[in-house]
């Protein structure tokens, strides 16, 4: 379970126009997924979202960036290679 993949999940599902609080984001973690994430651990996610540009800290709460809300983008199937025949 990667950090930042649940807090970003957190973010999406509580749909808070201002951002979510830690307290808020735990409690919901602590809720869903019935495993707390250790304080230390949570800011270093925090903090590593926020240089990656995929969060945006607000005062003492965060939010997903507005890139970070698109979808990704599905790649395109690959083709297999075909053996050649001699």
């Amino acid at each position: 379970m990667a950090t930042l993949e649940v807090i970003k999940e957190c973010l999406l599902a509580l749909k808070d126009r201002t951002g979510s609080s830690v307290y808020a984001i735990n409690k919901w973690i602590e809720s869903e997924k019935k495993s707390p994430i250790k304080k230390h651990v949570m800011k270093a996610a925090l903090k590593s979202g926020v240089e990656k540009g995929i969060l945006i800290q607000v005062k003492n709460s965060y939010k997903l960036s507005p890139e970070a809300k698109k979808p990704p983008k599905k790649a395109a199937p690959k083709k297999k290679a075909v053996p050649k025949k001699s």
